[in-house]
């Protein structure tokens, strides 16, 4: 019996994996069971110093250069494996968009219990879960009542706890022998300088209020100066000023920033859906009436084209020890 979790990696571990595995260790303590993790990728030296004083007593790699990418047909097979051999009672991941479908994947081939996107685990006779629903209006609280049992955790809801440097033994396993109905031709990366935006600890939003696509230059600039995640409200995406993966709400990407700027962003209800859990809420509206002032913690009633400028200038002052 243990409790497994997965380490998600692009090159290095992801933050998002490092806040599961600290979440991990506290239930882990809490139930008596050890904490083991899962590594699945190109080379695990690389990546071990990452994992010092995490907590993890033994890491499980799977190591070939076919493995760097995420592929679901030889992922899933890989931590199935591991988690019936181990006897894990709890498997635990990032609620990333590729996480969450290993844990859904996993899950489904485990005939195990399934909560995505949690905000929070604590063990008490078992495992709960917090988890919002309504679109974040209500925290439900959410008892796992058989296992194995597969929760994806939130990025930034957690803080990265380490304790000493130890690090964990590792144990490399083999690659199983899988036909693949696909096969990875080509990845193609994200722009260099560019920040996850489900990772990113400040987003900076636009919304119908920018007026057009010509007019985005402005808040990456506020990005820049911030190094900040730019996001954008399915107004704007469905005016196609913007890809739909910047999208924030709750047909998009859910987020939890310590700070979340929203730019003309009137504040419906779906938007708030995607940043509800944002630490800090600042909005810059023309309209005063504009509902976003209802869901923020600061809020600034002018035109965010004479706003954000300022706002600039003032970061760059302060990050210039000005």
């Amino acid at each position: 019996m243990c409790i497994l979790v997965i380490l998600e990696q692009r090159g290095a571990v992801r933050s998002c994996s490092l806040e599961a595995a600290s979440t991990a260790k506290k239930v882990s303590e809490a139930s008596g069971m050890p904490l083991h993790g899962l590594y699945i990728g190109a080379s695990v030296d690389a990546v071990l110093p990452s994992l010092a004083g995490i907590g993890i007593e033994t890491l499980y790699a799977c190591e070939h250069e076919e493995l760097r990418h995420y592929s679901n047909e030889q992922y899933v097979p890989i931590l199935c494996g591991l988690a019936q051999d181990l006897g894990a009672k709890v498997i635990i991941g990032p609620a990333s968009a590729l996480g969450k479908e290993l844990c859904a994947s996993a899950a489904a081939r485990l005939r195990a219990e399934l909560i995505q996107d949690a905000v929070g685990l604590h063990w008490e006779n078992g495992l709960k879960a917090e988890k919002p629903i309504y679109a974040g209006k209500v925290m439900s609280e959410v008892m796992l009542t058989a296992t194995p049992a597969v929760v994806s955790l939130r990025p930034n809801v957690t803080p990265i706890e380490r304790n000493g440097e130890a690090l964990p033994q590792v144990v490399k396993r083999d690659r199983p022998q899988a036909t693949l109905r696909s096969v990875i031709q080509e990845v193609v990366s994200e722009l260099v300088g560019t920040i996850e935006l489900t990772e990113a600890k400040i987003v900076v939003s636009g919304g119908r209020g920018i007026r057009g696509p010509e007019h985005w230059p402005v808040l990456q600039e506020l990005c820049d100066a911030l190094g900040a995640a730019l996001g954008a409200s399915r107004a704007a995406v469905d005016a196609g000023w913007i890809p739909a993966s910047h999208q924030v709400g709750q047909t998009g990407k859910v987020v939890c920033p310590d700070l979340y700027i929203a730019c003309g962003i009137s504040g419906a209800i779906q938007h708030l859906a995607g940043m509800r859990t944002a630490k800090t809420v600042v909005a810059i509206n023309n309209d005063p009436e504009a509902p976003i002032f209802k869901n923020c913690d600061y809020g600034i009633v002018g035109d965010l084209f004479e706003v954000v400028p300022i706002l600039i200038g003032e970061v760059r002052k302060i990050r210039n020890g000005n």
